[in-house]
């Protein structure tokens, strides 16, 4: 007689895909200041209080960037408001964080930050299995005549839209 295999191992080896997603926060100032090339899901080291001031969605992206520092990445001025239940522990809105991403991913990331001149910026925080992810944009700054065509494109698409409403 054969020896059947069990399936449940099978399944706890595979990654959890399939996660629910809570989006937290999107930094819609990166998506006009910035060209992005790249996108990469990074999660973040953070204490207590500052999962729960993030679980009531008091964040704020904008104007904060990683940054490489003895081959780690930090997000830098990212707030995090304080956590209103919280005691005398409690956090520092702007400290920085660690983002955290297998080596293989940090030195591709550098290597191309350093040698094409690109930013990473957060560009949205999300919940994925009740544990915090920051999706990073490898992104290339525009020229203020790139965003003046920007807001062009985008009215035109509304106007287009707004004339296919009214047939």
């Amino acid at each position: 007689m054969a020896k059947q295999t069990s399936s449940k191992n099978e399944q706890s080896k595979s990654p959890d895909n399939h996660a629910p997603i809570k989006m937290i926060t999107v930094n819609r100032q990166a998506y006009h200041d910035y060209e992005v090339e790249r996108t990469i899901e990074a999660g973040i080291s953070l204490v207590g209080t500052e999962i729960k001031s993030i679980r009531d969605g008091k964040v704020n992206l904008r104007g904060s960037y990683a940054i490489a520092r003895k081959g780690e990445l930090w997000l830098e001025n990212a707030h995090i408001a304080i956590y209103e239940q919280g005691n005398r522990y409690n956090h520092e809105p702007m400290r920085n964080r660690k983002l955290l991403l297998h080596r293989r991913e940090i030195n591709q990331l550098l290597m191309r930050v350093e040698t094409k001149g690109l930013t990473l910026v957060p560009l949205k925080l999300y919940l994925k299995g009740g544990k915090a992810k920051i999706e990073l944009g490898l992104c290339r700054g525009k020229k203020l005549y790139d965003k003046r065509d920007a807001i062009t494109e985008r009215d035109v698409k509304r106007e287009i839209e707004r004339t296919f409403r009214a047939r």
